[in-house]
């Protein structure tokens, strides 16, 4: 791997663990990437310290995160940082270890550092200077893109034609209302793109981790559409191919991941109604957004407006690894009003009714198409059809709190299965949970998804009228048969 090194400040023994060097060394080795390509930059500090025998020693320091620059910012773009993903076998400096807690420390030290980050090159030929400083201690490396280097991505073995014209009569709804996301990205950008179950050509759900280099990256959205008396409640779900971190322990990665969002849209004579209110889903948890002054504090607080693009889109920023979904304000990671991911890169995406493919991590206004979940998800599940067998990991039996009405079937899936590091953690929206309104035994498991006029009145104050009767719910007993 290349190394290059600006040194920092003289050498003074009494001083020790003071970062006195950085070298920044890139993976792959090779500076020369393709345009459009990323390659990892990792920091690498060092100094002096105590050794074993009381004498000072040079060694490799834990420190990080280094502030990045380019110096031309228009050349590239850059991540936020992570933990180096790959072979590192220079050892960090030696201090003594005593006992069982001061070595786990010690693990726990070299787990949390993050020290690299992504760099994604512009379409741009040319050389790029990067320059990193930590502790007042800086070091530069110089990045060539290069049209005669052949791209690293894996090419997509997968291509997807456009859906046909939908007759679902809800659908000039779900896209009046179709969400502007603006999606993080870090290490692992494919990762965090938007895509389709199926995104690999087949329904298995246990070989999406493996299959997502060389799947379609192309961008759609689930959604399900749920009617009351007095509101429409649009569903939408962002699925992606694995749920990823730079330190995989304690069930933090998973195969597949699918959280998503509800708008409650009030039915005030017109025919597109007017926004209420948008919970999201983020690692279990919902927090919700207001578009009337009317939704007031219960059982969960309200972190805020709903901030709309362009009018009547809803956006919402979905974290990269995990994939939580949030509203924006305050330090939600993407300002809308600048068009800015606030720690590194992200791509953000309007509907479109075309699946468009992000050019890079830190894309613009790619277009997504939607997909209905009726039709692709919960049917295949329920009837059991041979070829999307392998789709789902377990099932369950639906058990919804307020004597409210039971689920179309005794047992319905609640994961789609998958192997990796964890099995079977994704849900889809039927599957879903608020750990807070689930352990007070107000809001079931599943019940967020299948009864939300129930979920949001238990959790909200909302402005009347609000029903809890529905005319059309294709998920419950006590609804008819989905239009689509």
């Amino acid at each position: 791997m290349v190394a290059i090194a600006l040194g920092g400040a003289a050498l003074n023994a009494q001083t020790a663990e003071v970062v006195r060097e950085i070298r920044l060394r890139t993976d792959p080795a090779d500076t020369r990437i393709h345009p459009g390509d990323s390659i990892a930059v990792q920091v690498q500090a060092y100094g002096l310290a105590a050794d074993n025998v009381g004498g000072d020693a040079w060694v490799r320091l834990r420190r990080g995160p280094a502030a990045f620059h380019l110096r031309d910012t228009e050349a590239g773009w850059l991540s936020k940082p992570f933990r180096f993903q790959g072979r590192d076998s220079q050892r960090f400096s030696f201090k003594p270890q005593v006992g069982v807690v001061s070595r786990l420390a010690d693990m726990e030290s070299q787990r949390l550092l993050q020290d690299t980050v992504l760099f994604t090159a512009s379409d741009r030929a040319g050389a790029v200077e990067l320059t990193a400083t930590l502790d007042g201690v800086s070091a530069s490396i110089q990045i060539r893109t290069d049209l005669a280097m052949p791209p690293n991505a894996p090419r997509e073995e997968t291509e997807f034609r456009p859906e046909p014209p939908s007759d679902d009569p809800y659908r000039p709804l779900v896209e009046h209302y179709a969400p502007f996301v603006a999606q993080e990205t870090w290490f692992q950008p494919k990762s965090d793109y938007l895509a389709r179950f199926d995104f690999d050509g087949d329904w298995r759900g246990d070989n999406n981790w493996d299959h997502a280099p060389r799947g379609s990256s192309q961008a759609y959205v689930y959604y399900a559409v749920i009617e009351s008396e007095t509101h429409w409640f649009l569903i939408y779900n962002f699925f992606h191919p694995r749920d990823y971190s730079d330190k995989c322990i304690g069930g933090t990665c998973h195969e597949n991941d699918n959280e998503g969002m509800i708008l409650a849209v009030a039915k005030d004579g017109s025919r597109l109604g007017r926004p209420l209110v948008m919970a999201t889903i983020a690692h279990n948890k919902f927090h919700f957004y207001e578009a009337d002054a009317g939704v007031r504090e219960s059982v969960h607080g309200v972190d805020g407006p709903i901030e709309f693009f362009q009018g009547s889109h809803p956006a919402v920023f979905i974290q990269s690894g995990g994939h939580g979904v949030y509203g924006l304000g305050g330090r939600m990671g993407y300002s809308l009003e600048r068009d800015r991911f606030l720690a590194g890169t992200g791509v953000t995406y309007v509907y479109k009714g075309v699946a468009e493919r992000p050019a890079h991590p830190a894309d613009r206004q790619v277009g997504y198409d939607l997909l209905p979940i009726y039709r692709h998800w919960w049917v295949p599940a329920h009837e059991k059809t041979a070829s999307r067998a392998g789709m789902f990991g377990t099932y369950y039996r639906y058990q919804p709190y307020g004597d409210r009405p039971a689920a179309r079937y005794a047992r319905i899936a609640g994961s789609f299965r998958g192997q990796r590091y964890s099995a079977n953690k994704a849900k889809p929206f039927w599957g879903w949970h608020d750990s807070r309104t689930r352990k007070r035994k107000l809001v079931a498991t599943g019940q967020w998804g299948l009864d939300p006029a129930y979920a949001l009145a238990r959790s909200l104050e909302l402005p009347q009228p609000f029903s809890l009767r529905y005319t059309f719910n294709p998920y419950l007993q006590a609804g008819r048969d989905h239009a689509d």
